[in-house]
């Protein structure tokens, strides 16, 4: 248990340094903050038009309201904030890593490269899109009736948390096949467009599309589930679910990584 514990305190402060490091790095570019917030509130003013071309004359998207597909679009903002934080910043330089060999150096470090690989960079530029994503789910939900107590908001922000993890592992994975494809890095574009169908509910697609965003593709535990949850409309079994598809997703993207790790060849060699 004290190791465990002295373990857990070093990464923490490694990390506090990692994103310390980062930080001072990004600032000296002050200028990418407002370029960043005018273009996620472009981008947020474009979805939420996209958004009420569904509704009109009393209509619903898949029995959502208005109000309740804004709760939703609100969670994809926030997640999309937080991939342009962490997420893209640090997976993406998997591919550079692998194709210049400098991943040799990663693995000689005396921390665990997972951690190294998806939390060396921090960058603040993702940050007004968490922001306007907390926002616009906080309106919404207030003007959709929604007046989660305490219990709610810790099961709210469990399943956040949930499916942040399942948003890394799936990128993560991706990002470690470049292992063996070097160009891998249009793939994750790929898989970010397709994400791009979180925007909104997933009771509003066809029968088969409902199905694959739930269990080839969880698009439905990213962004749906946290909705409901904030709605008061979840249920337990779906938290419940929610957890076990993130703690399953991280634990595949470890072992995928050892996996992936047995095929490196490494520069020197």
């Amino acid at each position: 248990m004290a190791k465990s514990l002295a373990t857990f305190r070093r990464y923490r402060r490694t990390l506090a340094r990692f994103w310390a490091t980062s930080l001072t790095a990004e600032l000296e570019y002050q200028a990418n903050f407002l370029i960043e917030l005018l273009s996620v509130g472009g981008n947020l003013a474009g979805s939420v038009f996209l958004l009420s071309l569904f509704f009109g004359h009393g209509r619903s998207l898949g029995g959502w309201s208005w109000e309740q597909a804004l709760v939703v679009l609100g969670v994809y903002t926030l997640l999309d904030g937080l991939t342009s934080t962490v997420l893209q910043p640090n997976l993406s330089t998997i591919v550079t890593h692998v194709r210049t060999g400098t991943l040799d150096f990663v693995l000689l470090k005396p921390i665990d490269s997972q951690f190294w690989l998806s939390a060396r960079t921090f960058s603040p530029w993702g940050l007004p899109g968490v922001v306007m994503g907390l926002g616009l789910m906080a309106v919404a939900a207030f003007r959709a009736g929604a007046r989660p107590g305490p219990q709610a908001l810790v099961q709210v922000a469990v399943l956040l948390i949930a499916s942040a993890v399942i948003l890394y592992s799936l990128w993560f994975v991706l990002a470690a096949t470049s292992i063996w494809f070097v160009k891998v890095w249009n793939a994750t574009e790929v898989l970010r467009s397709a994400l791009v169908a979180g925007r909104y509910p997933v009771a509003a697609y066809p029968a088969g599309l409902r199905t694959f965003f739930t269990l080839v593709l969880p698009v439905a535990f990213l962004t749906t589930v946290p909705a409901e949850a904030i709605l008061g409309t979840g249920s337990s079994q779906w938290l419940l679910a929610s957890v076990v598809v993130a703690v399953v997703s991280l634990a595949l993207s470890r072992w995928f990584w050892g996996f992936a790790l047995r095929f490196y060849t490494s520069a020197s060699s």
